[in-house]
């Protein structure tokens, strides 16, 4: 287990342009998840790796007609794009609006309701790849050193155990860290590690710590009926013998955790799990003039990125019209990435964009 720990962070972090660089099998993802990729995917290509990037049909944001240096397997699946956009719409509207009128139990109604059609969706994805003949042999005649996936999408796992090749997890956190805890073995004493999503910090009463217990044990409750059971179920009928899907998740070889050791709360860490926090940052590149100027006339108070995410594109009145009230009484000059209608309530301190480059205006 060591050895192969080793060859893989070798592989993935250590190597340079003048070694010849290993294959590697990158696992489809998509919106902010695949941003995250496509950043480290870029920098393996940069030091010599092969990197083949598996595209299904209906993805939304993976594009293999982008010239990024990567090769592209696609894969046919039988659910639309339209159905995908359909769904994370409807997850969207769920996190961003339905809760602010729901009592907590209904909440976790609509939670487990589109929980469950997200895991049908996956395996339908995993469907196009490990009950695809064609599909199969061209990942086993790739000869593949690596898989390299973000485990928000099932089947890599799965998938790494048919080719008989390592696995590495990139990823920031699950649901109460469910799969670091029960799939890693990531130990996460809840007297003093906070849930992921619990909203509690490190520094806990009696209260709070029970509240901790009980939030690990619901969010395992919910994991285990909508998304293992069905997780165990699939991988034992593809691999022919009983197979805990979380077990399988456990195979990873490494969990590269997308944040600082100084960023998140004290808690014990397994040798396999690496941070990897600041991995995407780059030097800043010139920003367009009519941005520059604006930037540059906020003077000492410095400016705000603001942003809710690569699938939020509107809002309604409302929500605009408060957010845009609430960003007018900072000092700052602010940036909102918003495509939607202009609120009435925008301040001359901010400007919309229907796109903002990130990176160069938190580099300034």
């Amino acid at each position: 287990m060591e050895l192969r720990v080793s060859a893989c962070i070798l592989l993935l972090l250590c190597a340079t342009s003048g070694v010849d660089g290993g294959k590697i099998l990158v696992w489809p993802s998509e919106v902010s998840h695949w941003i995250n990729m496509k950043l480290l995917l870029e920098t393996l290509v940069d030091r010599g790796h092969q990197v083949t990037v598996l595209v299904p049909s209906s993805s939304m944001f993976m594009n293999s007609s982008e010239p990024a240096g990567y090769g592209y397997l696609p894969f046919n699946v039988s659910v639309s794009k339209e159905f995908i956009e359909k769904f994370m719409q409807d997850f969207l509207q769920f996190s961003i609006y339905e809760m602010d009128h729901m009592s907590y139990f209904q909440i976790y109604a609509r939670f487990m309701e589109l929980l469950k059609i997200n895991m049908k969706v996956s395996l339908k994805f995993l469907d196009g790849v490990v009950k695809s003949e064609p599909i199969m042999k061209k990942l086993k005649d790739g000869n593949y050193d690596v898989l390299l996936a973000d485990p928000v999408y099932p089947g890599s796992d799965l998938t790494a155990d048919l080719l008989g090749i390592p696995l590495v997890f990139s990823l920031r956190f699950s649901l109460a860290n469910n799969w670091e805890r029960l799939c890693g073995q990531l130990p996460a004493p809840p007297s003093y590690v906070p849930g992921a999503m619990s909203k509690l910090t490190d520094k806990m009463n009696f209260s709070e710590r029970v509240w901790n217990f009980l939030f690990y044990a619901l969010q395992d409750i919910v994991l285990e009926q909508y998304m293992w059971k069905e997780g165990d179920k699939y991988y034992s009928e593809v691999r022919g013998t009983p197979t805990s899907a979380c077990k399988m998740m456990g195979n990873a070889d490494i969990w590269l955790m997308r944040t600082y050791w100084d960023f998140d709360f004290p808690r014990p860490f397994l040798p396999n799990f690496k941070f990897v926090g600041g991995i995407h940052c780059k030097p800043s590149k010139p920003l367009p003039k009519h941005m520059e100027k604006f930037v540059e006339s906020s003077g000492d108070d410095g400016i705000v990125v603001f942003s809710l995410g690569t699938m939020v594109k509107n809002l309604t009145s409302d929500k605009a019209n408060m957010i845009a009230s609430a960003l007018a009484q900072v000092p700052q000059k602010v940036l909102w990435r918003y495509s939607g209608t202009k609120p009435d309530t925008l301040g001359s301190n901010t400007k919309l964009y229907d796109w903002i480059p990130q990176n160069d205006l938190l580099g300034e």
